[in-house]
């Protein structure tokens, strides 16, 4: 048991009403699972929404920018990814499933051990190795907050935050014990080398300038 979950933990063990609260938190997340698998049902891909602590988090359209800044960095992810037989990227409408909560996130990036195993109907995806969020300002809280916690706990093995205004990336490594995110580099200029997607190496200008973005193609192409 790691530290953090030990802490958590201390005050439970030492009440008196242990038992009930096991049974309430039971009963509570049993609730909570059946909701999320009604919204699974239910979900279509005309939206984009997600399941987070019990609630159903429907997104605003994007902004250009924001569009600009997925559809940049996921070209290149994924023109690599392609040329290299390394796995698959997919964009927006993947719904990653974790142990509590489910996801849509911008870019997720899978390796090809994992992307071998999906199916043509297939519709909810675990863990990826990269994620990829562009922070707007209704997301950013969570982008920052819930997500990065889930991610970096239940396999994510690095993610990164975009910053489209800013025009920056910062790229997020897991720390000595796994189980959560370090800042391990903050980018506006030169690259950005990615740990799970092996030999890829992000030109910063690419993510946000289309010229930049079309010379980096074509030398991941070539």
């Amino acid at each position: 048991m790691d530290a953090s979950t030990e802490t958590l933990l201390a005050p439970l063990l030492r009440s008196a009403r242990l038992t009930e609260l096991q049974k309430a938190l039971h009963a509570s997340l049993a609730d909570e699972q059946s909701r999320r698998e009604l919204f699974h049902d239910e979900i279509d891909d005309s939206v984009k929404a997600e399941f987070i602590n019990g609630e159903i988090i429907m997104h605003s359209p994007a902004k250009t920018r924001h569009l600009n800044a997925v559809k940049f960095i996921a070209r290149l992810l994924d023109a690599y990814a392609e040329t290299h037989s390394l796995g698959t990227v997919f964009t927006e409408k993947a719904l990653i499933r974790l142990p509590r909560n489910s996801y849509e996130p911008d870019i997720c990036y899978f390796r090809k051990e994992t992307a071998d195993q999906f199916t043509p109907d297939q519709t909810l995806f675990p863990a990826p190795d990269l994620i990829v969020e562009v922070l707007s300002e209704t997301t950013e809280h969570r982008d920052r907050g819930i997500k990065m916690e889930d991610y970096a706990a239940h396999g994510v093995s690095e993610y990164w935050l975009v910053d489209a205004v800013g025009g920056f990336i910062e790229q997020y490594l897991p720390g000595p014990e796994g189980l959560t995110f370090q800042l391990a580099r903050k980018v506006d200029q030169g690259t950005l080398p990615s740990h799970a997607l092996a030999g890829f190496i992000l030109p910063v200008p690419a993510a946000f300038d289309p010229v930049e973005n079309r010379r980096a193609l074509l030398a991941i192409l070539q």
